[in-house]
């Protein structure tokens, strides 16, 4: 049987306990690797003096990991700086939080070529390898410069920008360069897939050979392949003991007010100051049913090191104490917000208890949150799901109630529809969006990826003299 390599950034394999936090790709890739025999490789999360490339290799829930340490320059210059600095937020529109320092770049990849040297021993011939995310990029290229020839695909979780947008990173057609030594590359959506075209054909004078993508003097293979969770798991893990406990407790300290529920990584890309504006929006446009309605997000702390980071979260401690100083009662606040991790199935039954889901990011690559929501609902009185139209989730999840998440009024607006949306409504919607995640779930993503890999030729053709 073929073997499956998975590379990304981070190693963090789920235990198969539950316990798992926010965030769908560790399951997505375990997911994987279950399937196919193989192992996942990548950054342990910790520091060393001096990068060694020794390899810490395990096994957790029938998962292979090997795992290396980097130096403190190399997560300062190549994690916090070029990827989360630069790339993470250009390709999410946000140009004006883009930092351009040279250093970040040259840790960039110096961490690519560490990562290649330690991973081409591990690789036996007939092995597919499959590279995840922004931080690898270049990979692909320092491993076909170690002489590996074996079928290698990318996938990227996030959004491709808009050739606009990318024109603007120095550098860009050179790291663009580097995806055409991958035999696939994998988008969320048509859209970002189309994208990607648009540049190479446009900066690179790329040509389109069928539904290939030829420049740079090589040929790849191009597609949408919409990530998914495992909706039948989750579903049933709304059901588990724990989850049930959350329900409750959640059902109770609501005091039968409605539960609007949002959850997200503390990010600027998931536009949870304009999500905090528009419930205050809807606090100011019906006073009537201000006490019929409580706000949940949970906003677990990320990348504590990149400055914009520490900013967003001062910004939402005190938008959330202005919204409740302003509209609280001695026995009410209307937000609560809380930035802890919470384990897979407390979040299952946090979901359940909701009347409405509230997933507004400004541009986002898919958007699990979206899917579990969904997943997690009482089939007999399931909630609403009121998503941003700049989701990759949009294009799958349709019945969702859409909004401009730019848009205070439609926020508020798409809240007031939400909270009245009468059963039979809610029902039809969420059968149709249920189907949706259970049939194109993280196995059917798994497969039309795994599937499109193997079907490249069997070996690399190098760039012809």
């Amino acid at each position: 049987m073929t073997r499956l390599i998975v590379v990304s950034n981070r190693v963090n394999p789920p235990t198969g306990k539950g316990d798992e936090t926010v965030g769908g790709l560790a399951m997505a890739l375990s997911a994987a690797l279950r399937e196919y025999s193989g192992l996942w490789f990548g950054w342990s999360g910790k520091t060393t003096e001096t990068f060694t490339g020794e390899l810490n290799v395990e096994r957790h829930d029938g998962v292979t990991v090997a795992t290396v340490d980097l130096e403190e320059s190399d997560l300062n210059e190549y994690y916090n700086g070029y990827a989360n600095k630069t790339l993470w937020p250009l390709f999410h529109y946000r140009q004006d939080l883009t930092a351009y320092d040279r250093s970040y770049g040259e840790g960039y990849e110096r961490v690519n070529q560490r990562f290649a040297e330690t991973l081409a021993p591990l690789i036996e011939p007939g092995d597919l390898v499959w590279v995840h995310d922004y931080h690898l990029i270049p990979l692909a290229r320092e491993l076909r410069r170690l002489g590996v020839k074996n079928r290698i695909g990318f996938f990227l979780h996030i959004p491709w920008p808009a050739h606009q947008l990318m024109v603007t990173l120095p550098g860009h057609q050179k790291l663009v360069q580097s995806l055409f030594d991958y035999d696939l590359v994998g988008f969320q959506t048509p859209d970002y897939r189309q994208a990607f075209e648009e540049y190479v054909l446009t900066e690179a004078q790329g040509v389109m050979v069928g539904s290939d993508l030829r420049a740079f003097g090589r040929t790849v293979k191009v597609g949408a392949f919409p990530i998914g969770v495992d909706a039948a798991e989750f579903a049933q893990m709304a059901k588990s003991e724990r989850a049930w406990r959350t329900y409750n407790v959640m059902m109770a300290h609501t005091a039968f007010r409605s539960l609007i529920v949002g959850v997200d990584r503390l990010d600027y890309s998931k536009g949870l100051e304009e999500r905090f504006a528009g419930f205050e929006h809807f606090l100011a446009d019906n006073p009537e049913v201000r006490r019929e309605v409580l706000f949940l997000q949970i906003a677990p702390v990320s990348r504590e090191g990149v400055e914009a980071y520490q900013e967003i979260r001062a910004r939402l401690d005190s938008l959330s104490g202005r919204i409740n100083g302003e509209y609280a009662d001695i026995d009410w606040n209307p937000v609560r917000y809380v930035n802890k991790n919470y384990r897979r199935d407390e979040l299952a039954g946090v979901y359940r208890a909701a009347r409405v889901g509230l997933v507004t990011p400004l541009r986002d690559g898919m958007n699990l949150v979206a899917k579990e929501f969904v997943a997690a609902q009482d089939p007999d009185d399931p909630g609403v799901l009121i998503l941003s139209r700049f989701a990759g989730a949009a294009d799958q999840l349709k019945q969702a109630l859409m909004v401009n998440p730019n848009s205070p009024e439609e926020i508020s607006e798409a809240l007031k529809r939400a909270l009245a949306m009468e059963l039979p409504e809610r029902i039809a919607r969420w059968t149709q969006m249920f189907e949706t995640v259970t049939r194109d779930d993280v196995s059917a993503w798994r497969d039309a990826y795994v599937g499109a890999l193997s079907g490249v030729r069997e070996t690399y053709t190098a760039l012809a003299s």
